[in-house]
């Protein structure tokens, strides 16, 4: 009886090994991009049941996304340094008798081109939009994404150059990924836009991790928790305590949220989560019935212009 327990443990062991070596590998090939600009990644949700198996068992291989569209009006381009030396680059497009800036922040493997639609309806409304390419994004330096948590840095660095070029009122503008590091760099580096615009935000890092499970058919629980520690500690940050729904709690100025009622990236728990756990009462949630994890802009425009141009005024 000793013996059998003695293997079993052991087996056990193992078998706790190696699935920490595989989730480490996960977390890394997630977070890391490869410099194959103009292929396109394809959703998980999209793979053929092979392809699915592959990126199972070998990893998901991403290329950085590449910047395919462009403004159709002047517009100048920026570069901005990061606090850990890494070249972001933006589009400054001018608005012809500016009442303020939008600063617009993408998703994750997304980039300043997909935001477009948006800008240009906030610049009919008078804005000046500022488009930012993430680090490892688009035309940004790096290879290295850390799914919003560093990215906040970002969202630091773009609010100061907007509010010293414009002094005029900042409103943050971002999608997914980017509403999520728009949570964390508010409160902590202290940025003070005039409101916020939030876009299907996830709750936790480990719930964005879950999401990926569960395209791919996996059960989430305990991978993706595995997968959150290797991928923060990979990093140099705990993974496990990137929660943008706790960071909401600091957030005192007026939101404009949206979320489609048929996401499968962000549950609706999520989104109750960090709406409800925002610490200003002026604030409003916005369900598009039909719509999934997308540009709500493009999906349905009347809809989104009403009520983003009512929370301008």
């Amino acid at each position: 009886m000793k013996r059998v327990f003695k293997i079993g443990f052991r087996t056990l062991l193992v078998l706790v090994v190696l699935l920490n070596i595989i989730a480490a590998f996960h977390a890394w090939q997630f977070t890391h991009f490869y410099d194959e600009k103009g292929r396109v990644n394809k959703l998980p949700e999209a793979m053929s049941v092979s392809e699915k198996v592959r990126m199972i068992l070998f990893g998901v291989h991403i290329a950085k996304s590449a910047t395919t569209r462009y403004p159709t009006v002047a517009y100048e381009t920026v570069t901005l340094q990061t606090t850990d030396n890494l070249k972001l680059e933006g589009w400054w497009i001018p608005a012809a008798n500016p009442v303020g800036t939008v600063v617009m922040f993408h998703g994750y493997n997304g980039n300043k081109g997909n935001m477009l639609p948006e800008a240009d309806y906030f610049r009919s409304q008078g804005y000046n939009t500022f488009l930012i390419d993430f680090r490892a994004h688009g035309n940004s330096e790096g290879l290295t994404c850390s799914v919003g948590y560093k990215e906040a840095a970002d969202v630091a660095v773009a609010y100061r150059y907007a509010d010293k070029r414009s002094g005029k009122p900042i409103i943050l503008w971002g999608v997914s990924m980017g509403a999520a590091a728009i949570l964390k760099a508010v409160p902590e580096y202290h940025l003070s836009p005039e409101k916020l615009i939030l876009e299907s935000p996830f709750a936790t890092l480990t719930d964005a991790v879950k999401s990926r499970m569960r395209a791919v058919h996996i059960p989430p629980t305990p991978l993706s928790q595995i997968l959150t520690f290797w991928g923060g500690l990979e990093q140099g940050f705990w993974g496990p305590g990137f929660k943008p729904a706790a960071y909401a709690r600091d957030i005192h100025v007026p939101v404009l949220y949206f979320y489609g009622a048929k996401d499968i990236r962000v549950e609706a728990h999520e989104t109750q989560a960090v709406f409800s756990g925002l610490g200003t009462h002026d604030k409003k949630l916005y369900i598009f019935p039909e719509a999934g994890h997308q540009s709500f802009c493009r999906y349905d425009a009347v809809t989104w212009k009403q009520l983003v141009g009512e929370f301008l005024k």
